[in-house]
This record gives C-alpha cells, sequence and structure tokens, in this order.
C-alpha cells in the first residue's frame, strides 16, 4: 500500500515506531499511522472513553473515503463492534462477517470492512481501543496482525499515561480528527480519475451528499423514487430501481423507476418465506448478485431478467437510548438494483450503496409515517362530515372537502345540507379553531347541535345563538365561526345569518356574483351582549349558491372576499350548469399545494325554482356495500322511473350505464353506494356516490404487461365513455360522485 505525504513517510524495518507527542493530537496522529502502514488498512481509527466511562466515543480517524465514514461515532461499552469488545476483555478482538458468504448464500456484511481491534489500557489506565479496517476481499487477518496491532495499542497507552501524568486531558473532542490518506494501490473502476489518488473514492461520495439533500427535501414516495433514480441508479449505472416495503407477511413495491417490470412481478405480494432474493434481504443483510440471481432462485426469477443485481435493506431510524447508548433499529424495507449483463460490486461501491441504504430507510420510514398520518386524519376527517347530502327536489347540492397539505392532523371544517319540515332547506358551513383531536370534537358537538336547532324549525340567528349558549355551557375554549342560510325553494328566500365568518356568494342567472351580507356577529365560543341577527334575500331561479370557510381562499391577495368573488365569475363561465364542475374549478383556482396550510370547505347548491306544475322529477337509492344483487336493483331502479317519466327510449342505455358503474363502485369502494336520477327540461342526470376517494380510471384495451392486471376492472367504465360521451368524477366529503348527463331525444 503505497502512501501520500497526508501522513508522512512511514519509517521501514522491524517492529513499531515510538509513539512520541507532547500533545493528544500527535499521540493519537502517530498511532493510527502507524496501524495503518503496518497492517495494511484502508481506515484506523482512536476510541477513548467519554466523560462518564459509560461509552466508546472516535477521537481519530485515519483512512480514505467511503471506509472512514463507516465507522460509528459513539456507542456503548456493550456494543457489538470489535472496539468494545477490545476493551471489555482487554484482548484482540476481530469483527468478521458471521455469517460467511457461500455459494447458496453470498451475503456480505453491511459495509465490506472487517475491523480489528486492540485495547489501549496501561494497567489501572483504561483509555480505550485502536481500531483498523481491511477490506474484506484481503482473506481476513492473520496472527501477525493481531500482534502488531497490540504492539501498537500497547505503545498507545504507554503514551497516553505519560500525557496524563503531564496533565494533558485524554478525552475525545466534540467531533473527531480526520486525517486523509489517498493510496494509489486503491481505486474503483469507472470512478474518478484513475492516475489521481483518493478521486475514486471522492467521486463516489459525491452522490451521497447530494442523495442527503433531495431525500432530506422529500415528502412523498415519489420525491423519493426522483431522488433515488439521480443519485444511485444513475451514477451506478442500473437499468432498474424498485423500493419495496414489508406488511402484513408480505412484500410490496413503493415506487420504482427503469425497466421493471420484470422485478415488480417478481416481488409485489411476495411472502416474506419465500426464498427470493429480496425476501431475504428484507431479514436485514445486503445481497449482492454478480451475476443475477443464484441456481437456488432460478425458479423465482422473471423470464428475461438477467445481469447483476443489487438488494440493500432499508434500515429505520436509531434510536439511541441513554442509559445504556444502545441501538434500536428495524428493517422498514428493500433497495432493488437492476443492472445490464454482469458487473462485480468493488468494496468501495457496496460501502457507498450501504450508506444510500441507510438515508433511505430513514426517509422511507418518515414519508410512510407521514401518510399514515395523513389517512388517518383524513378518515376521521371525513367520518366527521355528512355521509351524503339530502336529496331535494328544487335545489341540486354539491360539496367539497380539502384537506390541508403541511399538517397531518385533523382539521375542524365542515359542512351539512339539512332538510326542515315545509320547503325550506338549511345549508351549513363552519369552521372550529385548530388542528386536533380536540378541534373535530368541538365541530362534532357544535354539528349536532346546529342539525338539531334547525331541524326543530328555528331561524337561522336563533339556530346560531342557541348554539353558541350550549357551547358556552360546554367550557370549552375553541373559537367557531359559521354561515347558515335558509332557503325556500318555493320563493326563493334566502335568510343568511353569520358567526364571524365569510359572507356566502351568489351567481346570479344572468352570470353576475353578488355577495349576500348580513351582520358579521361574534364566532361562537366568546360571549354575545346582542342577539345574533340575519339578513333576507331573494334568489331568482337558476341562481347558485356558495358557502364556503377561509381555507379556500388565498391570503397572499389584499382582499380574499374579492378574490374568491372573481374566482366564482370566472369558473362560472367555464363550467356553465354543471355543478359539480363548477365545484371542480373552484377547488383548483385554490391556493397551490405548498400554500395549504388550512383545510377548506365548499358547499354549492342551484336553486332550481318550481318544476312546472308537476310533481318534481327526482329519485335515490341506496344498494349495501358488497351487495352485488344491488346491480341488478339499479338497473330496475332506473328502467321504473324512467318509464314512469315517459323516457322509455332511454332506459337501455342508462341501465347499462349505471349497471358499469354501481360493479365498479361496490368492488372497489367496499362501501354502501347511492344513485341519483333528476329529470331536466333538456337532460337526465346520473349520479353514483361512494366513500372512495380514488377516481375511476378507463384503462385501455391494449397495456403492457406490467399494467395489466391493475387494469382489469377499468374496462367497463370504456362503455361508459363510449355511451356518455362526457362524464365526471369528483370528490366529495366521504368519497366521490361519478356523474354525467343524457341529453333527452326530441320526441
Amino acid at each position: 500500500m503505497t502512501s501520500s505525504s497526508a501522513v508522512g513517510e512511514h519509517p521501514r524495518g522491524g517492529g513499531s515506531a515510538r509513539i512520541e507527542g507532547t500533545g493528544l493530537a500527535e499521540v493519537l496522529h502517530g498511532a493510527v499511522r502507524e496501524a495503518l502502514y503496518r497492517l495494511d488498512s484502508v481506515a484506523a481509527a482512536v476510541y477513548l472513553l467519554d466523560e462518564e466511562h459509560e461509552a466508546l466515543r472516535v477521537a481519530m480517524i485515519a483512512g480514505s473515503p467511503p471506509s472512514m465514514f463507516t465507522l460509528p461515532y459513539r456507542f456503548a461499552l456493550d456494543a457489538p463492534y470489535a472496539s468494545a469488545r477490545a476493551l471489555a476483555s482487554g484482548k484482540v478482538a476481530a469483527l468478521t462477517d458471521p455469517d460467511p458468504a457461500t455459494a447458496g448464500r453470498p451475503y456480505v456484511l453491511p459495509y465490506p470492512y472487517a475491523a480489528l481491534a486492540a485495547p489501549v489500557i496501561a494497567g489501572r489506565h483504561r483509555f480505550g481501543s485502536l481500531t483498523v479496517l481491511q477490506l474484506e476481499t484481503q482473506g481476513g487477518f492473520r496472527s501477525t496482525d493481531r500482534a502488531a496491532l497490540r504492539e501498537i495499542g500497547e505503545e498507545l497507552a504507554t503514551a497516553l499515561v505519560r500525557l496524563t501524568d503531564s496533565g494533558v486531558p485524554i478525552e475525545a473532542g466534540p467531533a473527531p480528527t480526520l486525517i486523509p490518506v489517498f493510496h494509489t494501490s486503491v481505486g474503483t473502476p469507472g470512478w474518478g480519475s484513475p492516475d489521481v489518488p483518493g478521486s475514486a473514492g471522492t467521486s463516489l461520495m459525491y452522490p451521497l451528499r447530494n442523495f442527503a439533500d433531495l431525500l432530506n427535501q422529500s415528502t412523498t414516495m415519489e420525491h423519493i423514487v426522483a431522488a433515488s433514480r439521480h443519485c444511485l441508479m444513475s451514477p451506478f449505472r442500473a437499468r432498474a430501481l424498485m423500493l419495496v416495503s414489508a406488511s402484513e407477511g408480505r412484500l410490496w413495491v413503493l415506487g420504482h423507476s427503469g425497466s421493471t417490470s420484470g422485478l415488480v412481478r417478481t416481488v409485489h405480494g411476495v411472502r416474506l418465506d419465500a426464498h427470493t432474493p429480496a425476501a431475504e434481504a428484507i431479514r436485514g443483510r445486503p445481497l449482492f448478485l454478480s451475476d443475477g440471481p443464484t441456481a437456488d432462485a432460478e425458479s423465482d426469477r422473471p423470464d428475461g431478467e438477467t445481469g447483476a443485481q443489487a438488494y440493500l435493506p432499508l434500515i429505520g431510524s436509531r434510536h439511541v437510548m441513554s442509559p445504556p447508548l444502545t441501538q434500536t433499529s428495524q428493517v422498514v424495507g428493500v433497495c432493488c438494483l437492476a443492472f445490464e449483463g454482469s458487473r462485480d460490486f468493488p468494496p468501495e461501491e457496496r460501502a457507498v450503496m450501504g450508506m444510500m441504504a441507510g438515508l433511505l430507510g430513514t426517509a422511507v420510514e418518515r414519508v410512510e409515517l407521514s401518510t399514515r398520518q395523513r389517512e388517518v386524519a383524513e378518515h376521521l376527517q371525513r367520518r366527521l362530515l355528512p355521509t351524503t347530502l339530502s336529496e331535494l327536489p328544487r335545489l341540486t347540492t354539491t360539496a367539497r372537502y380539502r384537506p390541508a397539505t403541511v399538517t397531518f392532523k385533523v382539521g375542524g371544517d365542515w359542512y351539512d345540507v339539512i332538510k326542515v319540515p315545509g320547503h325550506r332547506t338549511v345549508l351549513v358551513v363552519g369552521d372550529v379553531e385548530g388542528h386536533d383531536l380536540d378541534s373535530a370534537a368541538v365541530m362534532g358537538q357544535v354539528r349536532t347541535a346546529l342539525v338539531s336547532y334547525a331541524t326543530e324549525g328555528h331561524r337561522p340567528a336563533a339556530v346560531i345563538d342557541r348554539t353558541g349558549g350550549l357551547l358556552a355551557a360546554l367550557g370549552t375554549d375553541r373559537l367557531v365561526t359559521c354561515c347558515v342560510v335558509a332557503l325556500d325553494t318555493c320563493d326563493g328566500t334566502a335568510e343568511v345569518a353569520l358567526a364571524g365568518h365569510p359572507e356566502p356568494l351568489a351567481r346570479k342567472p344572468d352570470g353576475s356574483v353578488a355577495t349576500l351580507h348580513a351582520p358579521a356577529n361574534l364566532p361562537l365560543g366568546i360571549t354575545a351582549r346582542h342577539a345574533y341577527r340575519a339578513c333576507e334575500h331573494t334568489l331568482p331561479p337558476g341562481s347558485v349558491l356558495m358557502l364556503y370557510t377561509n381555507g379556500l381562499t388565498d391570503w397572499s391577495v389584499r382582499d380574499p372576499g374579492t378574490h374568491v368573488r372573481a374566482a366564482l365569475g370566472v369558473a362560472s363561465r367555464e363550467a356553465g350548469s354543471d355543478l359539480e364542475e363548477l365545484a371542480d374549478q373552484l377547488i383548483a383556482e385554490a391556493s397551490g399545494p405548498e400554500e395549504r396550510r388550512d383545510d377548506a370547505v365548499l358547499l354549492l347548491a342551484r336553486y332550481e325554482g318550481a318544476v312546472g306544475a308537476d310533481v318534481p322529477r327526482t329519485a335515490s337509492l341506496q344498494v349495501q356495500r358488497r351487495d352485488l344483487h344491488g346491480v341488478k336493483e339499479a338497473r330496475c331502479f332506473v328502467d321504473d322511473h324512467l318509464r314512469s317519466w315517459a323516457l322509455t327510449r332511454m332506459s337501455d342505455t342508462l341501465q347499462l350505464i349505471v349497471s358499469e358503474i354501481v360493479t365498479n363502485a361496490l368492488i372497489h369502494a367496499g362501501s354502501d353506494v347511492d344513485v341519483r336520477l333528476r329529470a331536466y327540461a333538456d337532460r337526465i342526470r346520473l349520479e353514483v356516490r361512494d366513500s372512495d376517494t380514488n377516481p375511476p380510471v378507463p384503462s385501455p384495451l391494449a397495456l403492457d404487461e406490467e399494467e395489466n392486471a391493475e387494469a382489469e376492472h377499468g374496462r367497463g367504465l370504456l362503455i361508459v365513455e363510449a355511451l356518455a360521451g362526457a362524464w365526471n368524477t369528483s370528490p366529495n366529503g366521504r368519497g366521490k360522485t361519478v356523474s354525467l348527463d343524457l341529453p333527452i331525444p326530441d320526441r
């Protein structure tokens, strides 16, 4: 091993050079220099006891990257490291692969180095240990290596005693001193300049540094896959990358990039006890296959999957317990890499891949935890919202709930459509202060109170007043804002009452947008000296009411109310008479994902007015979850009502459409399904609602093999698309609504 000037010339000859020096750094430097050259090592380090003598902390490391960065910084005295074992036993200790590679089990150490450590002890003085790393390919440590390291350790202990006697404190600094040592005989093909010592190792470390930056900014699995593609897959020239997690006794693909169809088929859904490379790696040991899967795994390899592969365990966060400073961690997944043709995995590459896998593990664990927290918060929020909106003859309604993106906690926004005696309907939106379980609890209490008082027949101002009194009696410290609108569907009278909430808007039939002004009043939760007041407005038939919470507004503008009013006008011109599309347009016009610091609610209601002298033509049907006989009921429901409305010619088409949509909802949503029909003068509207927020996607008839399995149940929607022409899917409070309009043919 040829040295550079980083550590100076080493005295050649028999025996150990005396370790001299008047300072701690000089003495430690002499020890690591001697250990590096005499044992032909890639790294050497001195570990010293900390102030409490409860742990070992590295004081100085000499070597070349990446080996020097694989040495741990601090660990307990009973940790499974060679350094700890040497100090505890007073003898030279080695840490090599406890489960060496064989033809059938080509495993390696987490890092491709073997460690040898000697105690640094002199009489009653126990200082720590001296540790060296060798490449695992060097064949292990010889007896002469053990003797040489023991000798250097004893010489170091003697020098440290001299420093102690002269009053020099023997302790590691807050950060270790690093001594770079570049060797001309150590290089990694394909990395750096072959004529420059240390270029290969330093070049390997650059994508690692970049990787850490990108992963720190990642908030979704798509971000992690993109970072892995740029910093791991591309620099190491892999043709495919796949991230896998384990749950419920099986492996599941989290994300992938490149030509991964074969890998996905081999891994996704495989049992953890299967004899596949990914299942083996999930147990915690990396697996490098220079020529692809071994003969034992041949049966598990998909056709066409050849070439080298690497399987890197992703270790989650290491939690240090103090005392006794033990580390606990678990494997959270596997990173699978596939390459074109055969290739070797030099030790330096394996070391950097191991470091990257460590970064990946914590990032995957963090993102998956965030995803679970978001799902729990959204599920709780949606369970607190109405299951469905009331079916009203002269009023068409739709709602949207959009969660915040910068918090995973449950919000306090809600909406309601309450059918009350007579021809009145009460529309409500509200917002509870905060984002936590207390906010959700208060929201549930307020919503229940509002529904109860409205159902009893109280006017909007009285409903808010009584709810405020109940909230005060409950002793909550949360403020609540809300907007209550009671609409008479016979004459279009809208009575508006507010509790510190944004005023509702109305888009008139001529396209103009007006604000339905009302006294602002105080938010609920503040003791009011005066009774709440309301204000009446009259809406012409065809008007659209818009109620919303302030999470929908863009607070970067000076006047949020004017901004929302303008957005309603623009969206109305683009959406036309389609209320669902109008709601989607308004949500899309709201602030971007990076600004969504608050959840938001949007409630739209179109006042249709009286429908001639006849009974309004609306109908609804509920199909129980998992009841496939409900598909037949839905077809009969459509046929019966179309016949009663003298629209028999449309029955066959609508029966086929409702059959496909209801079947899709029953299979994929696993919830009750609501079917609604509404007859207009020129068209029939069909709405199918379920609890699954994922939109249905029509699948092409020709797909590649990887996507084929997921697409099998999406082809019925092609029939819907062919018959209906245009259809729409929109999220509502607790799922989605699939809607379409069919024109009524001329008689």
